[in-house]
């Protein structure tokens, strides 16, 4: 967390002082904003500078397309992957059932063949016609025993067949959901590589000075994004500490920082943003939804003022993007295509809400806390938590 606090205030997304500092550096298209201030170019012209302002609108809309892809590639993959599990389940379970439907078959089989043998007389008309008495109520005790068994074994046998159809018809629905999906699946996976392709193909005109000013762009509106949010005062509302796991899953965040944007992946070498907060909470002990949409849906929700590290930041109205908060405005993710997992500003993009993966676990934090202060101790050297 102290490594993640100098990046921080090394890229000005505390707040404060060195958000004072960024904010007071020259704006791409001066000599000093396009480079080191070494030699560096000029910046574009006022023509060239609008055009590459629409090139990088372009290209981000083609990459927001492209995620939003994604996450529809991620869902239908899971789906995919669960219903595969359930078919093979129901499999198994009509296997079982069908074994016991043989079985008692050969139950009736054997009763059909025994009263086959009695000449196909019903043992009730062989009571009514027998003479000796103790034989009528042996035969009485024997009879009410056989119709029992009789209606077992065609009871059973009707619900058996029951459930096995109800199971061959929940398989071939399940079979078609599946279908369903794999087509969901293959679809998004064209759109991606699509609007994946269309991006690169229009970044690829470029110049290198060009792609470097059109990095400036980015990184310029992100920041004017993260300003704004900064401005609003929201930072000051938010104090609060991360819990034990929320720790845990930020420290597996920064860890992958550097590591490579690829679309569908979980890890470990390289994550899509869902990918990695999925990833980041199973270290910390807690599974989550694969995607950040089923992420915004089932997990609970908070207030950005009640936000804590840890926390999952959801973006866009279609919640096709998430980030974890790591405290102080900033806040973990994988990018789009094309870039690596870094800390960004949490306002740099247009938040949806805030999800938290450890909601239920806070009664028992503040237990831990009250022992721990109670005890003296902490996780720092001078006690502190």
């Amino acid at each position: 967390m102290t490594c993640t606090a100098v990046v921080l205030c090394a890229t000005g997304l505390l707040g404060g002082t060195a958000t004072a500092s960024y904010a007071a550096d020259p704006e791409p298209g001066t000599a000093a904003g396009a480079g080191s201030g070494k030699g560096a170019e000029a910046g574009p012209g006022k023509d060239s500078g609008k055009r590459l302002e629409d090139v990088r609108k372009e290209i981000e809309g083609l990459y927001r397309k492209a995620e939003q892809a994604t996450e529809a590639y991620n869902g239908a993959k899971e789906q995919v992957e669960i219903q595969q599990k359930e078919i093979v389940n129901l499999a198994r379970t009509i296997d079982r059932t069908q074994r016991k439907l043989t079985a008692l078959k050969q139950q009736a089989g054997v009763l059909a063949s025994a009263q086959y043998r009695g000449g196909g007389i019903p043992p009730e008309a062989k009571l009514v016609l027998n003479t000796d008495p103790e034989l009528f109520l042996d035969n009485i005790i024997l009879a009410r025993k056989g119709q029992q068994a009789a209606k077992g074994v065609i009871s059973q046998l009707a619900l058996l067949k029951g459930d096995l159809e109800k199971y061959s018809q929940a398989a071939t629905d399940r079979w078609e959901r599946l279908e369903a999906n794999r087509k969901k699946k293959e679809s998004a996976k064209r759109d991606i590589k699509k609007e994946i392709d269309a991006a690169k193909k229009l970044e690829s005109r470029l110049a290198a000075k060009e792609k470097a000013w059109l990095k400036e762009l980015e990184d310029e509106q992100a920041f004017k994004e993260q300003q704004k949010w900064l401005d609003s005062g929201v930072l000051k509302e938010i104090s609060n500490k991360a819990s034990r796991k929320g720790k845990k899953a930020i420290s597996y965040a920064t860890a992958q920082i550097g590591k490579d944007y690829v679309w569908g992946a979980e890890g470990p070498d390289t994550f899509d943003c869902s990918g990695l907060t999925l990833r980041a909470w199973q270290a910390a002990g807690r599974t989550i939804p694969r995607t950040s949409q089923e992420q915004w849906r089932q997990l609970p929700r908070v207030g950005i003022k009640n936000m804590r590290p840890g926390d999952l930041i959801i973006y866009f109205t279609d919640a096709s993007h998430v980030g974890i908060y790591a405290g102080d405005g900033a806040m973990v993710h994988a990018p789009r295509p094309g870039r690596k997992i870094t800390i960004a500003g949490a306002g740099s993009m247009p938040i949806l809400g805030v999800v938290r993966p450890d909601m239920g676990d806070d009664r028992r934090n503040r237990d831990d806390d009250r022992r721990e202060g109670e005890d003296g101790r902490g996780d720092g050297e001078d006690g502190r938590p």
